[in-house]
Order: C-alpha cells, then structure tokens, then sequence
C-alpha cells in the first residue's frame, strides 16, 4: 500500500492541513469536559448563573470552531480522495493498455475491471479515512486519557489496564480477517467472470437451454462470496461490541470506585462527570479505530492486487527505433526461423516458420483449427514476441520497431468483428483522426460496406451501439475492414475477417483489394479455400508448421494437406481450375 503513496504527491497540502484541522477539531473536543466540570463545579454548584452563561458561550464557540475544523478537513479529504483514486484508475489502465496480450490473458479481462473499480474504490475510502480519523481517533484515546489522569490518576489506571485487553482484540480479529478479504476479491473476479460469460454469451445460453444450469453455476459462485462475506462479517462483528464490553466494564469500574473517591472527598461531582464523559469519547474513539481497521484490512488487500498490476512488466521490450531498409528486393515480411510457445513449458504454437513476403502481394494463410494460423500473424505487429528466430518487417526485426512506428505500418482485422460506440464515421476515421470524408469512403467503397451505410437514415454519422450491436455480423466486419483500410497502411492482415459474408461479397472485397494491392502487401487467412484461391502466394500450416507455400496449382500437385481441405470443400473440377 506504502508503494501508492506516490499518487498522493499533488495533495501534499491537503494531507497535512486536512489532518491539522482535524486535530483541531480534537483538542477542542477534549476540552469540552473540562468546561463542564468547571461549570458544574463553580457556577451550578455555587448558584452563579453569570458563570454558565459565559461557561456556556465559551462552549458554543469551542463547538462553533470545532465544526468549522471538521468541515475543512471534510473538504480536503474529499479533494484528496477523488483526486488520489482517479490519478490510480488512470495509471492503471494507462499500463494495462502496455501490457502484451501474455500480461493480460494471466490477469483476465474479469479481475482486471475488479482491480480497476472495486479495488481503487476500497483504496479511495481509505484515504479519505486516513485523513478524516486516523489522526483523530488516537488523538482522542491518547489525549481522553491523559486528561482522565489529569483529573484523577488512579480511575486512570483502570484506563490504561484496559488498553492491552483492547491490543488483543484488536490482534484478533487484524490477524483472521485480513487473509479473508483478500479471498473475498478473489471471489469477486470469479464471480465476475461467470457474470461475463452469461451476458455475453445470452443468446447462447437460451438456444441450448441452458439457463438454469448456468444459473445454479451463478449462484454456487455467489454462495461462495456469501459465505466467505458472513464468515468475514462474523469476525469483523466482534470488534465493536467486545471494544464496548471492555470499555463500559471500565465505566462501571470508575464510576464505582469513583463514588467512593466523592464520599472520601477526593474528587468532586464535576470531575466524575468530566471523567466518564472523557470515558464516552474514548469508547466512541475506540469504535472508530475498529471501523478502521476494517477498512484499512480491505485497503491492504486490495493495495496488493493494485500493486501486483502495476509491478507486473511487459514481455514486449520497447527498442529505440532504427532505420529499416527500403530496398526493392527486401521483402515486406519475412519469418526466419520463428518458433513460438504461449508459456514456457507448454508446446510450441509456431515451429521453424520460414518464409518471405514481397511488398504488393496477397498471401493467403490456409490450415486447419489450431494450426496456428491467428498465432502467425500476432507476431508481426508484436501482439507476442517468438520465442525463437525472428521476423523481419522492410528488413528491420520488428524487435528494433518503437511498437507505435511498427503498429502504424500495418491494418489488423481482427477474427473478432469489435466496434466502438460514436458514429460509424468515427470508428472508420479511428486509426487515422485526419483522414478526410474522402478517404473514410473511399475505405467504405474497398470493404464494399458504403452501399449498406447510405441507406441508412444518418448514413456516416449513423451511432454504432456497444461493440455493435445494432449491426449483423457481416456490416461488423465489413466496417472493420473499412477502419483498417482507411489507415493507408503498407501491411493489412485480415484474419479470418470475412467468416460471415456471403459468397457474392466475399468475392467483390478480394477483386477490390486486389486493386489496391500494388500499394499494400495483404495477409488473409481464411478457412475458405474460395477466399485466398486466388492470392499470389498461398502459405499452408498444420501443426504450427509450414506444410507449403505456393500458387493454388502448385500447391494441389505438391502439398496434400492443402489437396485435402480443397476437396474437403469444392469439387474436383473446382479445384483443378
């Protein structure tokens, strides 16, 4: 937690005048009894009405300042607070979004929105805590007692031999319940994770009848947070009424022994007055510092998950960039010897991988589920690094790229069809915000989608629902193409991106891509033999290795892997022409 500290630097002022006014607030409040006591010792007790009023007037003021100082800090804790937690959330997110996908796939998309808001929100409270009452609280026990030996040393004594009874508690519960909060967060990324996967996938869920299996799932998830939440909440529960089991058998304690001092004639009814309400104070004191150690526990938990975000570093080094080389003969692309594995003791998704690419060709990438087709083409734009070997972009290893110069040399089309809620407008202009209304069509007319958008009512600046959903699938990924192409980048990899068009379309994309080929070297991979046929090179895969590269005719005299998806798919005499 201690590491976070940094994220309150721009509010040194209010973390120290917060808690000034606040310990302000206290010494106020200390004072109070001892007014009382006077009041009741000299001006009750000797009929002097003059004496209470004015006694009086100096306590209205003390509690006039005293809210006034509370108010103050009140202020500056909200400002540091807010301030504090929306400096966290955007240092997290900002190094989430430089993590490599490795980073992310450990944390999981579930606990990393848990950790964002949850997580920062449990710290934010403590912090506003901190500045509110971890000065306060002490002051006031510390300070309620030293006023009670003022008065009377030996009822004061009892005070203090409450104080250890009190540390035990206080061990107690600190030493049980902290390890149950950090449970309890990890309860809430599971549980998150099922909530996930049940919204997204609805439609799913209710065509294979599943709702009450996946509903049971659920529960048996949040049963879990439940149960561990009671066990939690029962430890956590002690505190209060075993603080304020000590604290009223002292009271009892002093108020008897206390009688028997008034009779003796060694303490006067003012200070037994004075005496439990400095008592009071300390018992209310005492609730406040159990209620923050409760929240301060959640804090530390969830400090830890916040830390383990920002400490973790990314497996994509960034290198200074380098000058690559543009000569005619140097390919696009080129895999040399490129192995690579998703975890270190796992088998190889990618084995030896060799091939070059010219600039201006369309190479198909064709091989069946889990050859490692997707996992070939994240390599280029360093989405993963290989584990082995190395790829060459204009003859540079992509290693030697600034990640941001590389990723703008090349148009990704994800497998997944994801738009972003603005206009349609807006999400084709997304890689290039200076793209004209020129190029954000003529990217529409190239993914054959400017037909579909001029009917519509608002045509470009029609609103795209969260993550699209007001589109099918087939628009979907037609207007990702258009984003991608309206980037004018040298490299556009469509993997697997026209999955949901139909034939007609399909085939109308691939001619006018082939028309903006010249300027643009082109990677599809495709399960459709129809969709990469054609292309000027054709790179077979099968088990995370090459099983050929060639034309369509070469292919089918010399590679049998690409032989048997073809007459897994088209007839003989397609497969001949």
């Amino acid at each position: 937690m201690f590491k976070l500290i940094v994220f309150l630097k721009p509010y040194k002022k209010e973390c120290i005048l917060g808690p000034i006014f606040k310990l302000l607030e206290a010494i106020l409040e200390l004072l109070l009894p001892t007014v009382m006591a006077l009041i009741i010792n000299y001006g009750v007790a000797m009929r002097d009405i003059s004496y209470v009023l004015k006694m009086g007037a100096v306590m209205v003021v003390m509690s006039i300042l005293g809210f006034g100082s509370s108010m103050i800090c009140q202020y500056y804790a909200a400002r540091t607070s807010q301030g504090f937690g929306t400096s966290l959330r955007d240092a997290i997110f900002k190094h989430i979004l430089s993590l490599s996908y490795s980073e992310i796939d450990k944390f999981g998309a579930p606990s990393l929105i848990n950790r964002i808001t949850n997580d920062v929100n449990q710290l934010q409270f403590a912090v506003a805590m901190l500045i509110r009452l971890v000065i306060r609280a002490p002051f006031i026990c510390i300070g309620a007692i030293i006023m009670a030996m003022i008065l009377d040393f030996k009822l004061a004594l009892i005070l203090i031999a409450a104080t250890p009874v009190f540390a035990v508690i206080l061990y107690f519960v600190i030493s049980r319940a902290s390890p149950l909060y950090q449970m309890i967060q990890n309860r809430l990324d599971k549980l998150a994770s099922v909530l996930r996967e049940n919204l997204s996938g609805v439609r799913v869920i209710r065509a294979f009848a599943k709702s009450d299996s996946e509903s049971l799932r659920f529960n048996a998830s949040s049963d879990d947070l439940t149960r561990i939440s009671i066990h939690v909440g029962k430890i956590s529960a002690l505190l209060n009424p075993l603080t304020s089991l000590v604290m009223n058998a002292s009271i009892i304690a002093i108020l008897w022994l206390g009688g028997l001092r008034i009779n003796s004639g060694h303490l006067s009814q003012g200070e037994i007055i004075a005496f439990v309400n400095y008592i009071t104070q300390i018992l209310l004191a005492l609730i406040v510092v159990s209620n923050l150690v409760i929240i301060f526990t959640k804090a530390f938990a969830s400090a830890g998950r916040v830390g383990e975000i920002l400490a973790a570093q990314t497996s994509i080094i960034e290198n200074p960039a380098k000058s690559s080389s543009s000569a005619a003969h140097t390919p696009a692309i080129e895999f040399r010897n490129a192995s690579f594995g998703y975890s270190q003791t796992g088998d190889m998704a990618l084995t030896d991988v060799s091939a070059a690419i010219r600039h201006g060709e369309t190479v198909g990438i064709i091989g069946s589920t889990g050859s490692g087709k997707s996992t070939l083409i994240n390599l280029i734009p360093r989405f993963y690094d290989v584990s082995e070997g190395e790829i060459l972009v204009y003859g540079l290893n992509v290693k030697d790229y600034s990640l941001r110069e590389l990723r703008k040399l090349i148009g990704i089309v994800p497998q997944r069809a994801l738009l972003f809620t603005g206009t349609i407008a807006e999400n084709i202009r997304w890689g290039k915000q200076d793209a004209t209304d020129q190029q954000i069509i003529d990217a529409a007319k190239t993914a054959q989608v400017h037909e579909f958008i001029s009917g519509l009512p608002d045509g470009y600046g029609t609103q795209v629902s969260r993550g699209g959903a007001n589109f099918s699938g087939g628009q979907k990924q037609r207007l990702t193409i258009a984003r991608a192409l309206a980037m004018q980048p040298s490299i556009l990899i469509l993997d697997d991106s026209s999955s949901a068009l139909d034939f007609a379309t399909d085939a109308a994309l691939r001619s006018s891509l082939k028309k903006s080929s010249s300027r643009m070297t082109v990677l599809i991979v495709s399960q459709r033999v129809s969709s990469i046929k054609h292309a000027d090179k054709i790179i077979v895969l099968d088990d995370g290795r090459i099983a050929g590269i060639g034309t369509h005719s070469q292919l089918i005299d010399n590679c049998g892997v690409y032989k048997e998806i073809c007459l897994s798919q088209l007839s003989g005499e397609e497969v001949s022409k």
